[in-house]
């Protein structure tokens, strides 16, 4: 049953998905859809936009932590008929096995967290992304996604914002933040409150794009030197 309804919902969201116009403006060499970027990152997705990384198009060399509760069985089966690794674990069950496993394979594999999951609060960044960034030594990508018009389909915690049909898509991935391997607990707390501030301000951006205040995002204004580059 688990596989089935996985197989319904894949089909049904790459369906809505390939009527949306999709917008990128994507960091230099960050673009986790293309197959030839040689550096492997820990993407972070905030829970309510997980759907917009996996349909906007073609994950490559990519997998994901999901929870070891029913729902995380049927994200994992989602995610591999999408073609990406899923590995069962959270802060209370089953974490330090998928660590594990993803340290054993980050010098392949993309990774990408939802920092704010499994139960918020929203848009909170919990210390796990850097953690799991100061292991395995891969620098953490902030993405921020969005839609002009959606459906905010209620949860426990947080929304999932689920696009309508035939509306624009966007997506918006920021410069790596390159995370120290030997850290401190305390360290660790004031580079998660880092990557929220650049989280923050990187969705401000996004909004801005959306409503159509500017253009889309020039990093310059978030990380001087940078250029945008628009997949």
């Amino acid at each position: 049953m688990t596989k089935f309804v996985a197989r319904v919902i894949v089909v049904t969201m790459k369906l809505l998905f390939v009527t949306c116009r999709k917008e990128f403006a994507i960091f230099p060499g960050t673009n986790g859809w293309d197959a030839d970027v040689p550096e492997r990152f820990v993407f972070g997705v905030w829970h309510e936009v997980l759907t917009f990384p996996l349909l906007m198009a073609q994950p490559q060399h990519m997998s994901a932590l999901t929870s070891q509760h029913q729902d995380g069985a049927y994200i994992a089966e989602c995610l591999k008929l999408l073609k990406v690794v899923p590995f069962r674990g959270s802060t209370n069950r089953g974490g330090v096995r998928a660590v594990r496993q993803m340290l054993q394979v980050a010098q392949r594999l993309h990774i990408t967290l939802t920092p704010d999951g499994p139960r918020g609060p929203r848009r909170v960044l919990k210390d796990g992304l850097v953690y799991l960034a100061a292991r395995t030594q891969q620098a953490i990508v902030p993405a921020a996604f969005g839609c002009r018009r959606g459906l905010h389909i209620k949860g426990s915690w947080t929304d999932m914002l689920v696009p309508l049909p035939f509306t624009t898509t966007y997506c918006v991935l920021g410069e790596p933040i390159h995370i120290p391997a030997e850290l401190t607990r305390h360290e660790i707390e004031q580079w998660t409150q880092r990557v929220q501030v650049v989280m923050d301000q990187l969705y401000a951006r996004l909004d801005d794009w959306i409503v159509g205040r500017t253009g889309p995002p020039e990093f310059a204004e978030l990380h001087p030197g940078s250029r945008r580059e628009v997949a």
